[in-house]
């Protein structure tokens, strides 16, 4: 796969990440708890994928393709707890900023792990995203935000940073000959079990819940499991991870966007332009990707 056509991959398994925090809030308003909203999120995403599954190609995994997939699922379902958590606790924006933070853990682990540091474009694309992120989350102007009454839902939007960085990381090199769908299948399940076995959402005793939660379920299992999942396993094991963690700073401009479409939250100029460095953040090392896959075109 073409490098431009793997980042655009994981451009949308981001953006939808970031508009699924809209749907989050959503379900709360509706009176769902963060257990029944990431437990019907990854049961309904893996009815999805288990539906996709029948009909495509299937190859035998080793125990240790099948773990490590697994493994990936306990991450992100962890990255759902508490990316949920932070989000009843603060605004859908804040928290996002807040899971944000996994741009630089994410660059940090990649530089531990290949010794190495990061190059100056990704040190620059790191600048923008950050500076981005302070306008667009409205941290720079806002000054009734305490730090210290909402201390708990930011603890939560770091945790849910580090995991969802660790996730990016491993997405890449965990399993990388088995198909998408059944790639997905194994991560999505993973994560239902984490859901399932440590806080048992209240739909598992009340089957009418369930089908209450029906439609809502169909909803954020598209845009918290389905595409995120599925569009990351195409496109991060073509990418290093760094360039992943970039480009996953999409999902803040969407989940933006999506608050003021969704939720009708209101969005200063100052978010617009935070917006727009993000993007920028995002395009300088996608340029350096092009250029290298172009010059091995001619050479």
């Amino acid at each position: 796969m073409k490098p431009i056509n793997a980042s655009l991959c994981v451009l949308i398994g981001a953006a939808s990440y970031g508009i699924h925090a809209s749907v989050v809030k959503l379900g709360f308003a509706e009176g769902y708890t963060v257990t029944e909203v990431t437990g019907i999120q990854y049961l309904f995403g893996l009815l999805m994928l288990l539906a996709a599954f029948l009909f495509t190609k299937k190859v035998k995994m080793s125990m240790g393709q099948i773990l490590s997939l697994l493994g990936l699922g306990v991450l992100l379902s962890l990255t759902g707890i508490f990316y949920g958590l932070s989000l009843s606790n603060v605004s859908a924006t804040i928290a996002v900023v807040m899971l944000f933070q996994f741009t630089w853990i994410g660059l940090l682990i990649e530089a531990l792990y290949k010794r190495k540091w990061p190059t100056n474009k990704k040190l620059v694309s790191v600048v923008f995203l950050w500076v981005g992120t302070l306008l667009a989350g409205g941290l720079a102007s806002s000054a009734g935000f305490s730090w210290s009454d909402n201390a708990l839902g930011v603890i939560y939007g770091v945790s849910a940073a580090f995991t969802f960085a660790l996730f990016l990381f491993l997405s890449g090199k965990a399993a990388k000959g088995v198909p998408t769908i059944q790639r997905s299948l194994m991560i999505t399940f993973g994560g239902l079990m984490v859901v399932l076995l440590a806080f048992q959402p209240s739909f598992l005793k009340e089957p009418s819940r369930m089908m209450e939660m029906s439609q809502f379920g169909l909803l954020v299992g598209i845009f918290g499991t389905i595409f995120p999942v599925v569009f990351l396993a195409i496109g991060s094991p073509h990418l290093d991870s760094g360039i992943t963690t970039i480009l996953g700073a999409a999902e803040l401009p969407a989940a933006i966007v999506s608050a003021m479409l969704i939720l009708h939250e209101h969005v200063t100029i100052m978010q617009m332009t935070g917006m727009i460095l993000i993007l920028i953040g995002i395009v300088i090392p996608q340029v350096q990707v092009k250029t290298i896959h172009t010059s091995k075109q001619y050479s």
